[in-house]
């Protein structure tokens, strides 16, 4: 009987053990390159006040994602946007990059090199929010 509880704290244990483990990814900064008319990187405009960057995560939670969809362009992306994630301030960030096009509908097409992402499409709402405050921010600092 002994063996028996034992087992099972062990299991509880150890259920407890990894759901603590896991650790949630905070956005903490946003590095912004508009493409010009010629189809160049223009310089980079980091955003790191918390409030903007908290409002890009929320519009990107609206994303609908279609992992492993592989989708060619017939133009350059109108934003790339890298986007920094703190996990635990002993490891070093996680960071994924953003290519975004706003179409002529309002809505958006974002391309992430994070796999668990891929493609994906941004309703109107959420796009002209994100696209408000990227390039609201980008024109500010220029």
């Amino acid at each position: 009987m002994k063996r028996i509880m034992y087992v099972i704290f062990l299991f509880a244990f150890g259920i407890i053990l990894a759901a603590c483990s896991e650790k949630e990814e905070l956005l903490t900064r946003v590095d912004v390159q508009k493409v010009n008319e010629e189809g160049n990187y223009e310089d980079v405009f980091m955003i790191t006040d918390q409030q903007k960057v908290d409002l890009i995560s929320n519009y990107l939670e609206n994303v609908s994602w279609e992992p492993k969809t592989k989708v060619e362009m017939a133009r350059k992306e109108d934003i790339l946007a890298t986007l920094f994630y703190m996990i635990d301030k002993n490891i070093p960030e996680k960071i994924y990059e953003y290519r975004i096009w706003f179409n002529k509908n309002e809505t958006a097409i974002i391309i992430s090199n994070n796999e668990k992402e891929g493609f994906g499409r941004l309703d109107k709402e959420n796009s002209q929010n994100l696209k408000n405050i990227l390039l609201n921010e980008f024109s500010t600092s220029v």
